[in-house]
This record gives C-alpha cells, sequence and structure tokens, in this order.
C-alpha cells in the first residue's frame, strides 16, 4: 500500500490520553485532515456510542468498530485516532502493521482526572471506575506497545507538547508547520495538571475531596 493511501499516522492509546485533542493538533500542524473513529462510527450508525452499548452490546460495536477502522486505515484520511479499544481485535492489530503507529500513553491518575469517569465512556461507567480503568491499562497497554512504532508519554505535558514529541520521534517535524508562540488561555497550551491535582468524583464528574 502506498503513503498515498494510508493516513499518514495512526494514534492509539487508552481513553483519556488526549488522542482527539492531540490529533486535531497534529492534523493542524501537518496540513492534513484529522479523523476520529469514534466520530466516524456515531455518524454511521446516527447514534452515540454509549446508547449502541446500551441497545445493541458491545459486540455489536466492536464489530462496526473494524469495519470502520479497516476502512479508514486504507484511506489518505491524514492523522487518524482509533478507539481505546481498537486494538483489542487482532485483526485489526494485523492492519497496523506497516503504518506509523503512535502508543500516546497515560498513567491512571491523569487518565481517570481526564475522562472524568464520564458516562459517555460506557466501559468506566460502572460501580467502581477506578478499578475498570486499572484494569483497562493493565490488559490493553501490551496490545498498544505491540502495535507501536513509538510511544510517547502525556503526563504533564500540553496537547502542543505532545504533538511535538510526535513529531520529532517519527521524524516529521522538518514537514510540519512551525508550533505557534504559547498563548494564555489556549488549551491545546494547558499543561495536565500534577499528581496532586483532585480527582473527579467517580460519579458526579466533580474533583472529590
Amino acid at each position: 500500500m502506498s503513503d498515498a493511501t494510508r493516513p499518514v499516522l495512526v494514534l492509539v492509546g487508552p481513553p483519556g490520553a488526549g488522542k482527539s485533542t492531540v490529533g486535531r493538533v497534529l492534523g493542524r500542524r501537518l496540513a492534513v485532515p484529522f479523523t476520529d473513529v469514534d466520530t466516524e462510527i456515531e455518524a454511521r450508525v446516527g447514534t452515540t456510542i454509549a446508547e449502541m452499548f446500551t441497545s445493541q452490546g458491545e459486540e455489536a460495536f466492536r464489530a462496526v468498530e473494524r469495519e470502520v477502522v479497516a476502512e479508514l486505515l486504507a484511506t489518505d484520511c491524514g492523522v487518524l485516532a482509533l478507539g481505546g479499544g481498537s486494538v483489542l481485535a487482532e485483526s485489526t492489530r494485523a492492519r497496523l502493521v506497516g503504518h506509523r503507529v503512535v502508543y500516546l500513553e497515560v498513567g491512571l491518575a491523569d487518565g481517570i482526572r481526564r475522562t472524568g469517569m464520564s458516562t459517555a465512556r460506557p466501559l468506566l461507567a460502572g460501580v467502581n471506575p477506578r478499578a475498570t480503568f486499572r484494569a483497562l491499562l493493565e490488559a490493553r497497554a501490551p496490545l498498544y506497545e505491540a502495535v507501536a512504532t513509538v510511544k510517547i508519554d502525556t503526563v504533564k505535558r500540553s496537547a502542543n507538547q505532545v504533538a511535538a514529541a510526535v513529531l520529532a520521534a517519527l521524524g516529521l517535524d522538518a514537514d510540519a508547520s512551525p508550533a505557534p508562540d504559547p498563548r494564555p488561555g489556549d488549551p491545546d497550551d494547558a499543561i495536565t495538571p500534577s499528581d496532586e491535582a483532585p480527582l473527579p468524583d467517580p460519579v458526579f464528574g466533580r474533583p472529590g475531596s
């Protein structure tokens, strides 16, 4: 497959890794589109992923996810962000061979803080979302590692900093437009809070006491 019929790069990682935010920054820097698998799935099925999980179940969602990922990996869709669970499919992992795959790594505390245990993320909406998130990281980390060309740590980095690290690691920084100067209030320049920052309440998504 030629580079003209594949994504420029593919982002993988758990919920809260910043795949969508960093993906949009990378798209701007590389002057290519940004494509999000979860958004494409929702457009195709006409409902949210959370609603699909509730009405049809995870198995039905994963079947659509595998189909959408396979189609997008064969197109020039720019920067492509996979869903957090896309790598669970052996067929998807096989299709990622030969692609530039970036694993955005996030720790437990930062992942929980960033997701806020949102009910929009079906797998984190259970009774004990912290334990669920921990188990998710432990189960999926080896799969992200297995498909990755490079791994980028996102802890205490802004989206712009993570994007710059991605481009440098892949040798694409010379092809990218210059990074904008930091701007006060720009969320892409906001650094991940320190480990001492309060974690969200598991029920209400607010910082806990």
